[in-house]
């Protein structure tokens, strides 16, 4: 193992604030993707039939509909033919079958905060940390864990986004499908040097135009961003038929709706208007001081409760990214094994030099905050807002693609939710969000068959959502085990 390179305060500050923080998918598509699956892609695909019975599986269709047992899926050219009893649904003549006695079916994940790059590696010796691209590993890794539809949620290397999707749907390299979001709209005083710094409101119009004109088909707006700069970009980008979310900071959340964003990154722990010493368009400085002021809240409050309503009356949504919130609690995560297999020896080294530091910190609070976070993402929903779910693989790079999709799920269990309702969240949500529920999110008849398989019962343990073998995209049944193999050790490097 490569020694860990010296991570300076900097470094470390900017790693703490992101804890702290057109294509359209063609109903069509479906029908061809396996004939035009390349021979790099056909290496990790398991199952490859125009007729597939799933038989004796458990359904969890995504809806939050108590599962069914003992269950026959079919699969037709690519989409869900048939669900029923097994009893009464036999497998179609000629069909593959598969009998899934013990396993369960999910719909795909659709992942709403999905990086292809990694941040642990910020030892560079520039001003701000510089995040390398995962283009290899990242969509790999999340095929395998379960989703079949990712958000990139803010890009360092958009050009790459955009042709990773083109070989992606071409079937030339395998991965999720993909709603690739633009470069950062953020504002001056940017840590990273990978990110444009907007000079005003005629600027950030002219960033979304350009790269709505290159395909992509979302915008996040960062943290330095003006209320200027956001109203200007989120007019533009609407006039495209295009949603814009926010890592906000300099913006507060009520601030952001008023606007017209259409969602909100993290959660309500980097929601700055708690702080009273909060100024106009500026991050605070000190974020002791500002995780404080979320703390001294509670979600039940009247100030709670007045934001929570303006974001559930305005329809914007919340993603939450509990994963990369954890990695800031002293003991936690757990280290998974597989987590460390998967990253290079300079990341994994990076992340467990990292991890010491942040959790040996004097008077860290994160645990609080934590659990505080928790109990906002119910009073969310509970007062009738719409959840999305994500890990944010960032941080200090404990949280991997795919992996911390998975944790995000359990980890919605953890704050309360019932497995079928945190399944719900993760996959019904983010596809209703994208404009996609008539095709992906849940398990009926007539949608496109994007399906997890999964050793276990997720709806009585949800832990067992790790166990996935087999990833259905467009009715091509992926070995999870084999895309996970490809990964070993290359995490952080490519």
């Amino acid at each position: 193992m490569h020694k860990a390179k010296p991570v300076g305060d900097r470094a470390v500050f900017a790693i703490i604030l992101i804890l702290a923080a057109a294509i359209i998918f063609s109903p069509g598509a479906d029908a061809q993707a396996v004939s035009n699956l390349s021979p790099l892609v056909r290496q990790y695909v398991k199952v490859d039939a125009p007729v597939v019975a799933l038989t004796h599986v458990r359904v969890i269709d995504g809806t939050g509909a108590a599962a069914r047992a003992d269950q026959t899926l079919v699969i037709r050219n690519g989409k869900i033919a048939a669900i029923g009893d097994a009893a009464s649904t036999p497998a179609p003549d000629g069909a593959q079958v598969l009998d899934l006695s013990g396993y369960s079916v999910i719909p795909g994940l659709v992942g709403m905060h999905d990086h292809l790059f990694y941040t642990a590696d910020t030892g560079h010796g520039i001003p701000g940390p510089l995040v390398p691209e995962i283009a290899y590993t990242g969509p790999r890794l999340y095929l395998a864990a379960g989703v079949t539809t990712m958000r990139t949620t803010g890009s360092v290397e958009p050009y790459t986004d955009l042709n990773l999707r083109r070989f992606i749907n071409e079937g030339k390299t395998p991965g999720p499908k993909m709603d690739v979001t633009g470069p950062y709209l953020e504002g001056p005083d940017s840590i990273f040097p990978q990110m444009h710094e907007l000079t005003g409101p005629d600027d950030a119009r002219k960033l979304v135009d350009y790269w709505a004109d290159q395909g992509v088909t979302s915008f996040k707006a960062y943290m330095h961003i003006t209320r200027a700069e956001l109203g200007a970009a989120v007019e533009e980008a609407h006039k495209r038929g295009i949603k814009v979310t926010g890592h906000l900071c300099s913006v507060g959340f009520r601030e952001a709706v008023n606007l017209g964003i259409d969602d909100l990154e993290h959660g309500f722990f980097v929601d700055t208007e708690f702080d009273p010493s909060k100024q106009p368009d500026v991050c605070p400085r000190d974020s002791a001081k500002a995780l404080e002021a979320f703390l001294n809240v509670s979600a039940s409050s009247g100030t709670a409760q007045a934001i929570i309503r303006d974001i559930v009356s305005h329809h914007v949504a919340i993603t939450s990214t509990l994963p990369v919130f954890e990695l800031g609690v002293p003991n936690r995560p757990p280290l998974e094994q597989r987590v460390m297999d998967a990253m290079s020896p300079q990341a994994r080294s990076n992340y467990l030099e990292l991890r010491i530091r942040v959790h040996s910190r004097p008077g860290n609070k994160w645990g609080e905050a934590f659990t505080h976070e928790m109990e906002f993402e119910r009073a969310f929903v509970k007062a009738g807002g719409m959840l999305l779910a994500g890990p944010d693989p960032t941080g200090i790079g404990g949280v991997l693609p795919g992996f911390g999709d998975q944790r995000e799920v359990e980890l919605l269990v953890e704050a309360g939710f019932t497995p079928l309702e945190a399944i719900h969240i993760a996959t019904s949500n983010g596809a209703e969000y994208l404009g996609q529920l008539a095709s992906i999110g849940t398990l009926a008849p007539g949608k496109i068959a994007d399906i997890a398989v999964i050793h276990g019962d997720p709806s009585a343990n949800i832990a067992d959502i790790e166990k996935v073998e087999i990833v259905f995209k467009d009715g091509v049944g992926y070995d999870s085990g084999t895309l996970v193999d490809s990964v070993h050790g290359l995490v952080g490097l490519r």
